[in-house]
Formats: C-alpha cells, sequence, structure tokens
C-alpha cells in the first residue's frame, strides 16, 4: 500500500466533560478528510441512548481482561478508580488505516502515550477548558455524578492539563464551532503538507 493511501492516527485529549464527544461528533460530520472514530471498548454498562458498536464495545469484565491477556489492545487503562476499564482494540485502529481513514482516537492522556509508542507519527491535539471553574460547572451539569466523583475528575483534570505540552496541538473548548473549526484546520494542514 502507497504512503499516500494509508490513513493517520489522530489522537484527541482532554479532561473528563471538556466536550470530546460533541466535538468528535461535529469533526466527523463537517471536517472534509475520510475521518473516522475508532471505537473504545469498555467494561461500564450503556448509559441511556447508547448503542453497542457505535458508542463503545460494551464488553463483560471477563471478555476485556482475555482480549487484554491475548494483546489486543493498543492501550487500556481503569479509569477514576471506578473499576470501570476502557481501550482501543488494536484491529479497529487497523481496519481504519488500512481503508485510508484518518482513525481518532478520543483517549486520556496516557492512553496517548501507548499510542504514540506504536505510531510515532501520530498527530496529537489536546482539547483544553477555558478554565477549571467552567470544567467543574460542566461535570456538575451532566448530573450524573455524585460529589466524590466530581472531585477525582477535576483532580485528574489537573493532572492531565500539567501534561497538555506533549501535545503537538492545543486547542481550547469556549467555543464548540471555533474549537471544531481550529482542530479541522490543523488536520486539513497536514493532510496538504503530506501530498505537497
Amino acid at each position: 500500500m502507497s504512503e499516500a493511501a494509508k490513513g493517520k492516527v489522530v489522537v484527541l485529549s482532554g479532561p473528563s466533560g471538556v466536550g470530546k464527544t460533541t466535538v468528535l461528533r461535529r469533526l466527523l460530520a463537517e471536517c472534509p478528510l475520510p475521518l473516522r472514530v475508532s471505537v473504545s471498548a469498555t467494561t461500564r454498562p450503556p448509559r441511556p441512548g447508547e448503542v453497542h458498536g457505535r458508542d463503545y464495545h460494551f464488553l463483560s469484565t471477563e471478555e476485556f481482561h482475555r482480549r487484554r491477556e491475548r494483546g489486543e489492545f493498543l492501550e487500556c487503562y481503569e479509569v477514576y478508580g471506578s473499576g470501570w476499564w476502557y481501550g482501543t482494540l488494536k484491529a479497529e485502529v487497523v481496519a481504519g488505516l488500512e481503508s485510508g481513514a484518518w482513525v481518532v482516537l478520543g483517549i486520556d492522556v496516557h492512553g496517548a502515550f501507548a499510542v504514540v509508542n506504536h505510531y510515532p507519527d501520530a498527530i496529537t491535539i489536546f482539547l483544553r477548558p477555558n478554565s477549571l471553574e467552567e470544567l467543574e460547572r460542566r461535570l456538575r451539569g451532566r448530573g450524573t455524578e455524585d460529589e466524590e466523583s466530581i472531585q477525582r475528575r477535576l483532580q485528574q483534570a489537573r493532572n492531565e492539563l500539567a501534561l497538555a505540552d506533549w501535545y503537538r496541538h492545543q486547542v481550547i473548548n469556549d467555543d464548540l464551532d471555533r474549537a471544531v473549526g481550529e482542530i479541522c484546520q490543523i488536520l486539513v494542514r497536514i493532510g496538504e503538507t503530506r501530498h505537497v
């Protein structure tokens, strides 16, 4: 396969509540590149409206760990001490790249480190809140977290923000249209330089 026909790996990280899922949906709809989101696997139960294979691959804990032991994950981790595991299946990424898609992974910072070990030329983008206060407001606005969980997520956000400079690009999500447009411009510019 020629290099031009191969896709790219795009890593999008950011703290819980920053809007990664919303940004990803808009990017898929609006960016002219052949973007494809890698569907993560998780052991947590589906939330209302979530669909297996579209939002996540919902796996039992036993199945998740069987696949982990077989080396089927590019990266995987337990989130926020919750007991729920999340991971990126290698097969998802490889299939996308071989089809020529730009495979977008919405993953945390430690997952990003693991992915870049496998794909050193991955495009890394960190989505930032405009402030921790705004992030806390969004987390509380979800109505899905108890106080302990909110505080744990805010501490995790501080830890992740401290590592944001490791990413090649940083985008502030204080305006959804602008953030989506900025990320799309970054990717289009990279696509253009690859074909010069």
